[in-house]
């Protein structure tokens, strides 16, 4: 984590400035995603970036967290807090298994391009659900590399064991979607948007 940390802060300045790869699909993501939010909600997100989503999102929640490993992008994130006047979102430097984060005290956690960069994903899915509240929603979007072809699990694995790139999960959306049930929820929406082959959006229920 120390390591994929320092990553991120050096990173951090250029992936603020990245333009959005896949628009469209970008666009049907936060639709999506904000036709399961309401305004009492009060929402964590996990991996937060340099905070364009979460402010994206702010305007249909109560509150937002988001949080993120890289203390630079947390930084980032604030300062656009400020400029655009948001004042119902806060940024936090941490990992989902922070004593920062209080279980039971969220009633939506989205985790957006985040599943397939942490190592153990079924210990994570377990912590998200111990944070949610009971019935609380996961909203996720998650790039499945082993969708697309086995071929990429070698070259992974080789970089994944040098370490020298933070870690990259290859599975495909079964496999994501048997995890996250696995950790006590219900999916109720599993979907693959247009013009983005490898990327699983769901929405999955604290049973």
């Amino acid at each position: 984590m120390p390591n994929s940390a320092k990553f991120w802060d050096k990173t951090a300045e250029k992936y603020s400035k990245s333009p959005i790869k896949n628009m469209d699909a970008y666009n049907q993501t936060m639709d999506r995603a904000k036709a399961h939010l309401s305004k009492e909600d009060c929402v964590l997100e996990v991996g937060c970036g340099t905070g364009s989503t979460a402010l994206l999102l702010a305007d249909s929640v109560k509150h937002i967290t988001a949080s993120d490993i890289s203390g630079k992008m947390v930084e980032i994130a604030q300062s656009k807090a400020i400029d655009q006047g948001i004042k119902n979102a806060d940024f936090v430097q941490a990992d989902v298994f922070s004593d920062a984060l209080v279980p039971g005290s969220f009633d939506v956690i989205t985790a957006f391009n985040l599943l397939h960069l942490v190592e153990d994903l079924p210990a994570v899915m377990r912590r998200i659900n111990v944070l949610l509240k009971p019935g609380g929603l996961l909203i996720s979007k998650t790039p499945c590399v082993g969708q697309q072809t086995r071929l990429w699990s070698i070259p992974l694995y080789v970089v994944n064991k040098l370490k020298v790139l933070p870690y990259v999960g290859c599975f495909n959306f079964d496999a994501l979607e048997r995890m996250i049930s696995d950790a006590g929820f219900d999916i109720l929406e599993a979907v693959k948007f247009s013009g983005s082959a490898i990327n699983r959006f769901v929405v999955a229920k604290k049973t």
